[in-house]
């Protein structure tokens, strides 16, 4: 059942379970973005491999 709820960017921070772009769970997810904010930490943004292949998203090397 669809909620309608998004979960908040920050909520899957940190995790590769979850994709941003299609908005839901994915086992490809790999960190494209980082999002400075104002206020509070920045928001690293995920993509799983179907939504980067669509849309061209290039993956940002990982601190290790």
């Amino acid at each position: 059942m669809d909620t309608g709820i998004q979960p908040a960017a920050g909520e899957h921070a940190g995790t590769h379970d979850y994709c941003h772009w299609h908005k839901g769970p994915s086992g490809t997810a790999r960190l494209v973005n980082i999002v400075e904010r104002q206020s509070g930490p920045p928001v690293p943004l995920y993509a799983c491999a179907p939504c980067r292949d669509q849309r061209r998203i290039p993956t940002r090397l990982e601190a290790s």
